[in-house]
């Protein structure tokens, strides 16, 4: 077997490689294009690496969707045994018993047959405090990786603070993981750039951060390539510019669709009882409808929807492979430079206590405004400065400190890029292996089989 190392660049385009990523420019030879598929998200583009199937079958339709046995919406849950199709680890333990595999931040880390992982994991506080953590498999790892690299920075992975700092924590555990264990397969997950292209766009200021991003993959790829791995570079989509959002749940409201809560004078989605609704993920749109007679006026209302590029129903959805029973009766997607919104409240006075924080696992749908500070807010250090002693002092209170203005937002994804310079690409240091100058997104997983096995 040959080591395999898959250094997952999240945003990284063909576009994007150039005088500012020299490391990443030299690999541009033996690289190929990435078919994007649908939806182009996180959670489902890497299930469909991982087990080589499209969302019809290994069930992961977005970075979240509505589980309607729970009669809840819920995003980024964590065990591996949501996807519901054999993973790459498995297929490679059967030919090969000595086989073993670290996942490195990959999602869908928890409860899982990887030999080791470590993962994004806060401790969350019965007083309400959210501590920067991870979780690993062995335990033992997390608290040697605290120890020698600082505690996981939680708070630059996600939220306003976001920074290289956390890519290159990563980056610093895969080296240990490699040092101590030298898996036969390592999955290593990289997301600085995806979130700064999400704040400003590809168009944006964006020069430092790509010079970041590169000298980190250049120290990865020499270390893994001087103790004899091979070496994928892989992204998983690509973003483009955007002009403004679109909100679905606000156009459902509209027209009697949308139930809603009030607690304590704020409005709450009340998905249950909700005759139709959205589940908002980048630039695509799960509208679960309750009563079959409603498809079809829902669907009208949404042909009529300026920057709605597409509406699938049952046929749409099993042409893009997105037919599985955790879907949306319909599936929004978005025209190029607009993204959905969950927003579902009129009055900004009324809006959910978790709409102004970080909180991702609250919200009924992705909000990329949580990548940046209000602007309303004169002196935003000094809040959170003062809401943090709070915490400190045992006080329960909100950090609320995110804006509730979309039009912040200048990058997006999900849908099929236009073209093949904006979209996700492959490259490797065995470019024997690359089958042809463009891949489909199933045939990644294949590929990864075949750097390992294949001499």
């Amino acid at each position: 077997m040959n080591r395999t190392v898959v250094l997952n660049v999240v945003g990284l385009t063909r576009k994007l490689t150039g005088e500012r990523t020299p490391q990443l420019r030299a690999l541009l030879k033996n690289s190929a294009n990435i078919k994007a598929m649908t939806p182009a998200v996180t959670c489902s583009v890497q299930s469909t690496y991982l087990t080589g199937q499209t969302p019809a079958e290994h069930g992961i339709v977005g970075n979240g969707w509505y589980f309607r046995d729970l009669g809840e919406v819920l995003f980024w849950r964590q065990s591996n045994r949501l996807v519901h199709s054999e993973k790459i680890w498995h297929v490679a333990k059967r030919r090969d018993p000595s086989f073993t595999c670290a996942n490195s931040f990959w999602w869908y880390n928890m409860v899982t047959e990887v030999d080791w992982a470590v993962t994004p994991r806060p401790v969350y506080c019965a007083d309400g405090r959210k501590l920067p953590d991870c979780y690993s498999i062995p335990p033992e790892l997390r608290d040697k990786f605290n120890r020698e690299f600082g505690k996981f920075p939680l708070f630059q992975f996600w939220g306003p603070a976001t920074s290289i700092r956390t890519s290159e924590w990563i980056g610093k555990a895969a080296m240990a993981i490699e040092e101590m264990f030298q898996p036969t397969l390592q999955l290593v997950y990289l997301p600085h750039l995806d979130y700064i292209l999400q704040k400003v766009g590809p168009e944006g200021d964006i020069g430092h951060d790509l010079s970041e991003i590169d000298g980190l993959c250049g120290r990865l790829t020499d270390f893994f390539r001087e103790r004899g791995c091979r070496i994928i570079v892989l992204s998983e989509y690509g973003i483009t510019q955007v002009s403004g959002a679109l909100h679905p749940n606000r156009i459902l409201r509209e027209a009697g669709y949308l139930a809603l809560k009030t607690d304590l004078g704020r409005e709450y989605l009340d998905p249950g009882q909700s005759r139709a609704f959205a589940v908002a993920d980048h630039q695509i749109a799960h509208i679960y409808i309750r009563d079959k007679g409603d498809i079809l006026p829902v669907k009208r209302l949404f042909e009529n929807t300026a920057g709605v590029e597409l509406i699938l129903d049952d046929e749409g959805k099993r042409a893009c492979r997105i037919d599985h029973e955790r879907s949306g009766e319909l599936v929004l997607i978005s025209e190029k430079d607009r993204w959905f919104t969950y927003y579902f409240w009129n009055d900004d006075g009324r809006a959910p206590d978790y709409a102004r924080t970080v909180n991702i696992h609250a919200k009924p749908g992705y909000d990329p405004c949580e990548l940046f500070l209000d602007p309303g807010i004169v002196l935003p250090k000094l809040k959170i400065a003062g809401t943090l002693l709070k915490k400190a002092l045992g006080f329960r209170c909100l950090m609320e400190v995110i804006p509730l203005d979309a039009g912040l937002v200048r990058g997006s994804h999900g849908r099929v890029t236009d073209n093949d310079d904006e979209g996700p690409l492959l490259m490797t240091t065995a470019p024997s292996l690359l089958p042809s100058e463009t891949i489909e997104a199933k045939d990644v997983f294949g590929l990864m089989l075949d750097h390992v096995f294949c001499e």
